[in-house]
């Protein structure tokens, strides 16, 4: 039995369905139902039971799986071990970020990882238009919002809040509103993609939702500017709260109308293949997890988020 045969299995298992699996995996359905009759072959029993429309483990199957899983992570932690630890990641980190979370957040970090990697090397493409992996010349992404394109590959780093955010100047001067009604009697500073400004806003109590079209003089197509406006008091803003979670630690911006948040967002790291989940990459993720999580952490101390936006 070949390793990837047994990787596809487990695939086909989590998937229930040949044809996902082999999707996910960059081969054909044909080639992937030919590797399941090889593993069912020599292991003399079938894995799986068929039908026209469904797939699931069989009796053999389900005792099998686990220790297919285990005799895998064993098989991957002997070749880490063998190869040394430093040996293994190198290459160059061709990653996509948008503006306010890729300068401020995470080139910190894959600075901090070329310190320790002689072998890597980085290429960041800033821009905070979505990335395509056909035209552009990146590997990865860094990105809000889970991954369209069934296609491509991600991997969950958080949970994100949005926070409507200003100064404590500029909550002096005039007022901290409480209520989405009582937003238009402020400026808004809005993030533009495409021509299209996101001036629209919406809130949640838990079980009522606010939509309001707010005003405002100022927008721009890059979020570190729109961050840097409500670092100057200029208005309110609505951030993620790891793009401007330094200012909140600081006291630079307080959060405004907590009990009426804004909807949560996600952190992804999203591949356009298979191929292109390297161990540098899969290192860029567990950093990007360890890292996002103390920061989160940071902000649930000090009593600006909720613990529970941990729960993934």
């Amino acid at each position: 039995m070949q390793v990837e045969d047994l990787k596809l299995v487990l695939k086909v298992a989590e998937f229930r369905s040949i044809t996902q699996a082999s999707a996910k995996l960059d081969m054909r359905a044909a080639t992937a139902s030919a590797a399941i009759k090889r593993v069912e072959a020599a292991l003399g029993a079938e894995l799986f039971v068929r039908t026209t429309r469904h797939l699931r483990l069989s009796a053999a199957g389900e005792r099998f799986l686990p220790q297919c899983q285990q005799a895998l992570a064993t098989l991957e932690q002997a070749t880490l071990a063998l190869k040394g630890e430093h040996d293994e990641i190198e290459g160059e980190l061709r990653v996509a970020l948008s503006s306010d979370l890729g300068r401020n957040i995470i080139i910190p970090w894959l600075d901090e990882l070329l310190d320790e990697y002689p072998k890597l090397s980085m290429r960041p493409h800033i821009s905070d238009s979505n990335v395509d992996f056909y035209r552009d010349s990146v590997d990865f992404a860094l990105r809000y919002g889970s991954p369209s394109d069934s296609n491509l590959y991600g991997f969950k780093i958080c949970n994100v809040p949005r926070l409507l955010c200003a100064t404590p100047e500029y909550i002096a001067e005039y007022g901290a509103p409480i209520h989405p009604d009582q937003l238009n009697q402020h400026q808004g500073l809005f993030y533009q993609l495409q021509d299209i400004i996101n001036n629209v806003w919406e809130f949640t109590n838990g079980t009522e939702r606010f939509k309001v079209k707010m005003q405002g003089r100022r927008a721009s197509n890059d979020g570190d500017l729109v961050r840097r406006w409500c670092v100057a008091g200029k208005g309110l803003a609505v951030k993620s709260c790891i793009d401007i979670s330094d200012d909140l630690l600081t006291g630079r911006v307080v959060p405004v109308m907590q009990n009426y948040p804004h909807l949560c967002a996600e952190l992804w790291l999203i591949c356009p293949s298979r191929q292109s989940i390297t161990p540098a990459v899969r290192l860029v993720r567990d950093i990007c997890r360890e890292k996002t999580k103390a920061i989160l952490n940071q902000l649930i101390e000090k009593g600006i988020l909720d613990k529970q936006v941990l729960d993934n």
